[in-house]
């Protein structure tokens, strides 16, 4: 596996952006968000893992912003490669054409959905797991975020931001606002940093085709995915951590620790659901003392 940034072509022909930077023996492959994200929130990981010899691995899946785009109009198109069980074999072949075995596997939101179905299908790889700002189903999901923007918003606010989901009228100045406004408290609290953030390239198709046309209503693909009953067979050394102001439900978080046989629990302060880089020197530290306990061997629960 070399450094750098490279076009890995697929085996069904499509194209795929990769970057592999940093030195170490401890490999680490990280999955971005969206669905339709891009690479671009991880590019300052490798600075924070430095000194502990990490080379991470990012990639664009399939749709998104810097790989191939295909025709997802196209329903042969949509069907074939929209669904889980491609972008969780989108990652093994992955890792198999940047030569990692043993690696450590993280995914932030979607990223850490397609995270934990790949631990299922593919754990005999797996080093550690890295579970960011995911749980382990929708429906629990749906109605947090949902009772986040209760709490937050007055029932006037909610009730118009409902009356626009329902006239599916998106572009909306108030509710963009609004949006915005819960955004700067559960996505990303830190406000330099979102003057910062880089990235914006958000694949709608991709986006819309499994959550919808927002947060608050899943009507796409992932509305019923649950893995609950499946989480126990992840043997893998596994992190989850949250933002404590997450738009994940954290509580549903503890329950998944006590439900993996081997898993630690940890959360970033004041952080909300992009908590790398709302309290970066926080989460860097938790992720650090987790991947230097799983190499030493002394990794416990908790």
């Amino acid at each position: 596996m070399k450094n750098g940034t490279h076009i890995l072509t697929l085996d069904n022909g499509y194209h795929l952006f990769t970057r592999t930077v940093g030195e170490g023996k401890i490999n680490l492959l990280c999955l971005h968000g969206g669905p339709g994200g891009t690479h671009e929130e991880f590019e300052q990981f490798d600075k924070h893992l430095k000194e502990l010899g990490v080379r991470v691995s990012m990639y664009d899946q399939l749709g998104s912003y810097f790989s191939d785009q295909p025709d997802f109009s196209d329903p042969k198109v949509r069907d074939k490669y929209l669904t889980f069980d491609y972008y969780i074999d989108e990652i093994e072949e992955v890792r198999q054409k940047l030569g990692l075995d043993q690696f450590y596997l993280l995914g932030h939101s979607w990223g850490g959905l397609i995270a934990q179905e790949y631990a299922l299908k593919y754990g005999q790889h797996l080093k550690g797991l890295i579970i960011m700002s995911m749980i382990d189903n929708i429906a629990e999901y749906t109605v947090h975020v949902n009772q986040l923007r209760r709490e937050t918003l007055s029932q006037a606010q909610v009730s118009y931001m409902e009356g626009i989901e329902a006239a599916e009228a998106f572009d909306d100045p108030e509710y963009q606002y609004l949006v915005h406004i819960l955004d700067s408290h559960f996505s990303m609290r830190n406000k330099e940093a979102a003057q910062k953030r880089t990235g914006g390239h958000l694949a709608t198709a991709v986006y819309n085709y499994f959550q919808g046309n927002n947060e608050f209503v899943m009507v796409g693909k992932l509305n019923g995915w649950d893995v609950r009953d499946r989480l126990h067979e992840i043997k893998t050394p596994t992190l989850l951590t949250f933002g404590d102001h997450d738009t994940m439900p954290l509580d549903t978080g503890r329950r998944m620790q006590q439900t993996l046989p081997n898993a630690r629990f940890v959360l970033t302060p004041n952080s909300g659901h992009s908590h790398s880089r709302d309290n970066p020197a926080a989460f860097f530290q938790n992720l650090k003392t987790y991947l230097n306990d799983v190499e030493k061997g002394t990794f416990t629960a908790y």
